[in-house]
C-alpha cells in the first residue's frame, strides 16, 4: 500500500493509494496506482452518479492525512535540515494534519544531486533542495541562484522570480524544455555566500590561482577561468575530500553549515563575501501529478507555507550563521577574512568573459536579459533609497569592521 493514506479502519473498504507514481509489483511488472481523483471518478461512473453507495469511502479518505514523501540535499545535522523543518511545520498546522510531511535527509532515497530526477517520476512527492544541484542537466538552472550577480542579491532575484518573469522562465524549463513532470516554488533568500575556507591567506588573484578548489554550478566555471581547478561536490563530501587532499579550499554556504561538517577542523582562514554565488533560494520541489491532485487549499498550503518558512529561514540564518561565526572565531581559533577588491573585482571581470559565452544558449539569454531588466529598474530604488547601514554600524560600534 502507498503511504500517502492511512487504511480505513474497516478493511473492506481500504483505499490501496493515491499516488501517482509508479509502483513494482509482486512480480516485477511495474503498475500505475489510481489517484484519489481518478478514484472517486471512476467510482461515481461505476454507480452511474448514485452517491449513496460511495459515501462511506470518501468520508474515510478524507478523514486520511496525506503523506508527502520529501527529502531534502542536506545531511541530517545540516542547519538546512532544521530550515526543511521550519516548512513541515507550518505545512503540518495549517492543513490541520491532512498534510504529513515525511522529511528525509540526504541519501536516504536518492544521492543529494538526485532529488530532482527522483521527484520528476515520482520516486519522491517532494524535495527541499537548491537548483544549481542539477547544473548538469542543463546550465540555466544556475541562473536561478549561483548565475551573474548584476548587483542585486538573493532578495532581489527572489522577487525577480514571483513578479518579474522568472516563474514562468523555471516552467519553461522544467516543463517545456527538459521535460520534467513537476514543479518548483523559490524560498528564503540565502545571504550571500561566503568565498570559503583556505588553509593559507588568499589575498590577491595569483594566491588562488591553481588551488583545488569545491563549489557548484557556473560558480565551477568562473572560478576556473580565474585559474583554480574545480570539483563539485556535495556537502556532506567536502571535509573528507579536504583530508584526503582531493581539494584543498571550498565553499559551501554559511558558518553554521561549514562549522557543523567541521570545516574548522581542515582550515583555518574564512573569507566572506564573494559575487561567485550571491543570489540563492532554496528550491522546494513537488511532482506535478501528485501536487495536481490535492484539493485545491492543500496546494495553496504547500505553495504559500513556502512564503512563510522563508521568513522563518531569514531569521533562524541571522540568529545562528552569526552566533556560529562568533563562534568560529572564539572557540575554533578561525580568521575571518573579506575578500580582497582584487579578488572581487576578479570575478566580475570574470563573469564579464563567461556571459556571451552561455548567451549563445536562446534560453540562457532570454533569462538572463529579463534578470537584467529587473536588476537596472529595481536595484536602482533599492541603492538610491538605502542608507549606509556601513556607516551607522561604525557609529555605534567602531573600530570592529574591517573593510
Amino acid at each position: 500500500m502507498d503511504n500517502r493514506t492511512d487504511a480505513s479502519k474497516n478493511p473492506s473498504t481500504t483505499i490501496a493509494t493515491t499516488s501517482d507514481a509508479s509502483l513494482p509489483t509482486a512480480g516485477g511488472v511495474t503498475e500505475k496506482p489510481t489517484s484519489r481523483r481518478q478514484f472517486l471518478k471512476g467510482g461515481l461512473i461505476a454507480t452511474g452518479g448514485v452517491a449513496a453507495s460511495t459515501i462511506g469511502a470518501p468520508a474515510v479518505l478524507a478523514q486520511s492525512p496525506i503523506v508527502v514523501k520529501m527529502q531534502t540535499s542536506w545531511p541530517s545535522g545540516d542547519i538546512w535540515m532544521d530550515f526543511a523543518r521550519e516548512y513541515v511545520d507550518r505545512v503540518h498546522r495549517m492543513s490541520g494534519g491532512r498534510l504529513q510531511i515525511d522529511l528525509m535527509p540526504a541519501g536516504a532515497v536518492v544521492g543529494a544531486f538526485q532529488v530532482l530526477d527522483a521527484v520528476a517520476d515520482g520516486i519522491l512527492d517532494a524535495a527541499h533542495s537548491v537548483p544549481v544541484y542539477w547544473y548538469g542537466k542543463h546550465k540555466a538552472a544556475s541562473l536561478f541562484g549561483t548565475g551573474p550577480v548584476w548587483g542585486g542579491d538573493a532578495n532581489t532575484m527572489l522577487s525577480w522570480y514571483y513578479q518579474g518573469g522568472g516563474e514562468e522562465l523555471y516552467r519553461e524549463l522544467t516543463q517545456d524544455i527538459l521535460g520534467l513532470n513537476l514543479y518548483g516554488f523559490f524560498g528564503f533568500p540565502m545571504p550571500a555566500q561566503p568565498f570559503g575556507w583556505f588553509k593559507n591567506e588568499v589575498n590577491s588573484v595569483s594566491d588562488v590561482e591553481g588551488l583545488k578548489y569545491r563549489t557548484v554550478g557556473l560558480a565551477a566555471d568562473l572560478l576556473q577561468s580565474m585559474g583554480m581547478s574545480v570539483a563539485q561536490l556535495p556537502g556532506g563530501e567536502i571535509v573528507p575530500a579536504m583530508e584526503r587532499g582531493v581539494i584543498d579550499a571550498f565553499e559551501f554556504n554559511n558558518p553554521s553549515s561549514d562549522m557543523r561538517f567541521g570545516a574548522q577542523d581542515v582550515a583555518k582562514n574564512y573569507y566572506l563575501s564573494s559575487y561567485h554565488q550571491a543570489s540563492e533560494s532554496f528550491e522546494f520541489l513537488f511532482n506535478k501529478d501528485f501536487f495536481d491532485d490535492l484539493d485545491e487549499d492543500l496546494q495553496a498550503i504547500l505553495r504559500h507555507g513556502v512564503e512563510a518558512a522563508s521568513t522563518s529561514n531569514t531569521a533562524s540564518a541571522l540568529d545562528n550563521y552569526s552566533a556560529d561565526l562568533q563562534a568560529l572565531q572564539e572557540e575554533h581559533g578561525v580568521t575571518v577574512h573579506r575578500t580582497s577588491k582584487e579578488i572581487l573585482d576578479a570575478q566580475l571581470q570574470a563573469w564579464d568573459e563567461l556571459i556571451p559565452q552561455l548567451e549563445e544558449d536562446d534560453f540562457m539569454r532570454r533569462c538572463m536579459e529579463s534578470q537584467r531588466e529587473w536588476v537596472e529598474r529595481v536595484v536602482y530604488y533599492e541603492l538610491m533609497n538605502k542608507p549606509d547601514l556601513a556607516l551607522a554600524y561604525e557609529h555605534y560600534f567602531p573600530g570592529k569592521l574591517n573593510l
